[in-house]
């Protein structure tokens, strides 16, 4: 979960602090991946499949938005990371399927406090 500034930037500080009291923007979601879709289970499918579905149910939502796509080259995303302001970012295999818990398909890179 996070809080989103009017640039729609997550800011995970004002989970812990409290956002500023000038903010008002209504609460957003931001979804990641699809795993169930129609009643069908999809985390046997590949991460990219998956978020093709994900970003076609969400289309047109105001309140509801896929997880921002950054550069497929990782030394560019991290450029993008750090010229936004983002906290960090997950690295995805795009071919890999779901999988619960902990897994080197999907690891979490920060940026240092």
């Amino acid at each position: 979960m996070a809080r989103f500034d009017e640039t729609l930037v997550s800011r995970d500080e004002w989970l812990r602090r409290g956002a500023p009291d000038r903010l008002a923007i209504p609460t957003l979601y931001m979804a990641f991946d699809c795993l169930y879709a129609a009643g069908r289970d999809l985390r046997w499918l590949a991460f990219q499949a998956r978020r093709d579905r994900l970003e076609d149910a969400l289309h047109g939502h105001y309140l509801l938005f896929p997880a921002r796509r950054l550069a497929p080259n990782g030394l560019a995303a991290w450029a993008e990371v750090l010229e936004r302001g983002y906290e960090g970012l997950i690295a995805k295999d795009p071919a890999s399927p779901y999988v619960g818990g902990r897994t080197r398909a999907w690891l979490k890179v920060k940026q240092p406090k």
